[in-house]
């Protein structure tokens, strides 16, 4: 995606977000589910009956509905919007609200043009409260089929959705995908404790043949493949939780709509607004398929078409997290995202600082190795080849123009220490310990957050070395250790399990007494010399 600029992006997102989604779409279980729905026959006649729906309501739905006038909603769009507000108003049976979802949808796909009927209607009340209501119920066919009408009508029309309505769309939108995500990953898990325990009992009679042996090994491995194909793909497997491929399809269908909504500048900053970045971020730090990882990918590729959001984006840890997609992807079109967005946080950011920052971020989350991996791979991809050419070379301009500080700096920020030359370095110590109270004390904070936080060995040896040194080589270092309460979590990891960890821990607490018993000599040394000083004197005098 070398070529993509902020001026044709509106019309490359687009035909991403939409078409190429709702092709996407197609073998979903909500299109599935939406196929079946239109195969069913509403009783208008029995709401006319009940006295729900009015005459003009009966007879314009009807005739569209059962009568094939599919040009009705063009002929008569003020009519159209307001029968099909007032059903959704006042129906309540779910099959039927299904069936009226799936009646807009078909009427907005066919030409999109058409959503200027609700948007631009007589309607006396919010054209939105009606489907904003609608994502409350408890069918999940409802709700995201509503959640899918509302994006097109947000998106396909150039005035803005209203901002409270906005608000309370993406704040669905973004607990959705928590909550699907966190489902997802349960279930994962299960099925895949679910393949061990079969591969277990497949392994366990030892006194078989060879040839049995490896008969079942093959099969096992079979099983695993078909295990993740199926999560990937959304094909039903034997041994998945009833509920793992619904979680699946529902996750992406709200991605599907984020992929819409993204690619409005103004609803870009809403998003912002509800900590959504921070959610996308979570989520692909878990574990998700390679599909759900493209598409929620893709969403902070559009986001970083805004240079302000492109300096911002790394303030939550947004390198690591897709430095590691990338180490770890098999599929090329979770490459090639990536790739895109490392290539946006460089060149969007205004501020070239940041965009320097974000290439030492990436240089040390080790991303110039991936580039050198599919450098050699030579991909047919021209978008991967081009960008793979760009980070390259941005990337080693960054390396040389870097010093030990600028690093050791980078290092830190990253939160993915490991034992680097620089820590050895009395020269780095003794030149930059004094550094480490810039920009208050950010470096010294974060060194303590991850004594707190991280879980890695590494990162907690090399962050109590560090601080030991920082005392060791800044005078009133150990005081200010203690204000940041890096003492009390030094002192806390004595008892580690790790025993790298309790050694390195066991030094920087040696270093901070040491410190306290130089400073007590000094004054014991003054005191003296005050005393014989005063000695002399008194002998003088």
């Amino acid at each position: 995606m070398a070529n993509v600029s902020e001026e044709n992006v509106s019309q490359l997102i687009p035909t991403l977000g939409d078409e190429k989604i709702d092709m996407i779409a197609a073998t979903s279980v909500l299109q599935i589910r939406a196929s079946e729905i239109r195969q069913t026959r509403i009783n208008w006649q029995s709401y006319l009956q009940s006295q729900m729906i009015t005459q003009r309501d009966h007879d314009f739905i009807v005739n569209l509905d059962q009568r094939g006038q599919k040009d009705l909603p063009d002929k008569n769009p003020d009519a159209c919007a307001e029968v099909f507000l007032n059903l959704l108003t006042h129906i309540s049976k779910d099959h039927t609200i299904q069936y009226i979802l799936v009646l807009i949808d078909d009427i907005l796909s066919e030409d999109k043009s058409r959503v200027k009927i609700f948007r631009e209607t007589k309607f006396s009340g919010n054209v939105w409260q009606p489907f904003l209501n609608l994502l409350n119920r408890q069918d999940e066919f409802v709700q995201h089929m509503t959640a899918r009408i509302i994006a097109k009508l947000a998106c396909w029309h150039p005035q803005l959705m209203d901002k409270s309505d906005l608000h309370f769309y993406l704040s669905w939108l973004k607990d959705q995908l928590k909550t699907n995500a966190e489902e997802m990953t349960a279930e994962l898990e299960h099925a895949e404790q679910v393949m061990l325990e079969h591969e277990k009992e497949k392994f366990s009679d030892k006194h078989k043949h060879h040839k049995e042996k490896a008969h079942h090994s093959d099969a096992g491995n079979e099983k695993y493949s078909s295990l993740y194909s199926s999560f990937d793909e959304l094909k039903p497997h034997e041994d998945l939780p009833p509920g793992l491929h619904k979680n699946n399809d529902y996750i992406q269908s709200v991605a599907r709509c984020l992929q819409m909504m993204l690619r409005i500048d103004e609803y870009r900053f809403a998003f912002l607004s509800v900590d959504g970045i921070s959610t996308l971020l979570s989520i692909l730090a878990s574990r998700v398929n390679f599909q759900v990882q493209y598409q929620l990918v893709f969403c902070l590729w559009v986001l970083t078409f805004n240079p302000l959001l492109a300096e911002k984006m790394n303030k939550f840890n947004v390198i690591p997290i897709l430095a590691d997609i990338l180490s770890d992807s098999v599929k090329e079109k979770v490459t090639r995202i990536v790739l895109a967005v490392f290539r946006n946080l460089i060149e969007k950011p205004e501020d070239q600082q940041v965009a320097k920052e974000h290439c030492i971020a990436m240089v040390q989350c080790k991303v110039l190795k991936q580039l050198s991996i599919l450098e050699q791979k030579r991909s047919d991809d021209e978008d991967i080849m081009n960008d793979v050419e760009y980070l390259n070379e941005r990337l080693q301009a960054s390396v040389q123009d870097l010093s030990s500080f600028d690093q050791y700096a980078t290092e830190v920020k990253s939160g993915r220490l490991e034992w680097s030359p620089v820590h050895k370095s009395a020269k780095f110590w003794r030149e930059n310990a004094a550094r480490l109270n810039e920009r208050g004390q950010e470096l010294l904070r974060t060194l303590v957050h991850l004594l707190e936080k991280s879980r890695d060995p590494v990162v907690l040896a090399v962050a109590c070395y560090d601080i030991g040194e920082y005392v060791r080589h800044y005078p009133r270092g150990k005081h200010i250790i203690e204000q940041l309460g890096g003492k009390q979590r030094v002192m806390y990891l004595l008892s580690h399990d790790d025993p790298n960890v309790r050694y390195e821990a066991l030094l920087a607490v040696q270093k901070l007494m040491v410190h306290n018993w130089e400073y007590l000599g000094k004054q014991l040394e003054k005191e003296q010399i005050d005393k014989q000083a005063g000695t002399v004197v008194g002998a003088k005098a």
